[in-house]
């Protein structure tokens, strides 16, 4: 079986505890479950902090490193997570840059990413029968308008400080794993899965009108920073500390 088939089938796997690994002596099929369990546990904690490393996943998921280090190798080699340099915002520190793991698009699929070939296909048809961008960025913003009506209601019930936590926590519900925390005369929120990622590969319209519809909700200018669909590990906007002459409902452009 497949890395992605074991992630799709994770809901039938037996339970076990996924803290420890399996004793020795236990069957076969016991101990192949076990692993499986917990290989999985790794991929989704990936999936929902985006990329890291070996001594954070240990952390998070109350494993010795070497385990850890053992998981990642054969997800490595289904295809279902990457080595990659850790990305470093800002000045640089001395020292080699931290290895961190990241998932491949292999393995955002085992996740069920609710897009398929005919949503590239529609939108393909709309630009070319001469709507062009612009008629595939209306309807992306239309799209997301009418996704935003949770959005807005969460983002309302709170004080502005509180917004962009809101935010992440409405867009979790919708699967993109979402969080926020502080960051330099601002917050970030961190979207570490995106449902339509492959699609907007494609049609980086569905992130400009994403960025736009931040913009609004938050009442402040926001710039994207990076994105899944161009290739970082995690899409990240920056949200400036606002004030009272702060430009409202404006957005970056996301990063070609």
């Amino acid at each position: 079986m497949s890395g992605s088939e074991e992630l799709r089938n994770n809901g039938v796997v037996k339970n076990v505890d996924e803290a420890r690994e399996t004793p020795l002596g236990a069957p076969q099929e016991e101990l192949a479950t076990g692993e499986r369990s917990t290989r999985n546990r790794v991929a989704r904690s990936i999936l929902d902090h985006g990329p890291s490393t070996v001594a954070e996943l240990a952390g998070r998921l109350g494993l010795t490193q070497a385990a850890v280090r053992r998981h990642l190798d054969a997800l490595v080699a289904d295809d279902v997570v990457e080595a990659r340099e850790q990305r470093v915002y800002g000045t640089r520190t001395r020292g080699r840059p931290a290895k961190v793991f990241a998932l491949t698009d292999c393995g955002r699929d085992a996740f069920d990413q609710s897009y398929d070939k005919l949503a590239a296909d529609a939108l393909r048809w709309i630009s070319e029968q001469g709507g062009g961008p612009e008629a595939v960025l209306a309807f992306a913003r239309a799209r997301i308008a009418a996704q935003a009506s949770a959005y807005r209601k969460a983002v309302e019930a709170v004080t502005p400080d509180k917004r962009a936590e809101a935010l992440a926590k409405a867009l979790s519900v919708d699967g993109y794993a979402a969080t926020a925390r502080s960051a330099p005369v601002g917050e970030q929120l961190c979207q570490h899965h995106c449902p339509v990622a492959h699609v907007a590969e494609q049609f980086p319209q569905l992130c400009e009108a994403e960025t736009e519809i931040f913009a609004e909700l938050l009442g402040t200018h926001v710039q994207r920073l990076a994105t899944i669909a161009h290739g970082d590990g995690v899409c990240t906007t920056f949200i400036p500390k606002t004030s009272t002459d702060a430009p409202a409902n404006t957005a970056g452009r996301n990063p070609a």
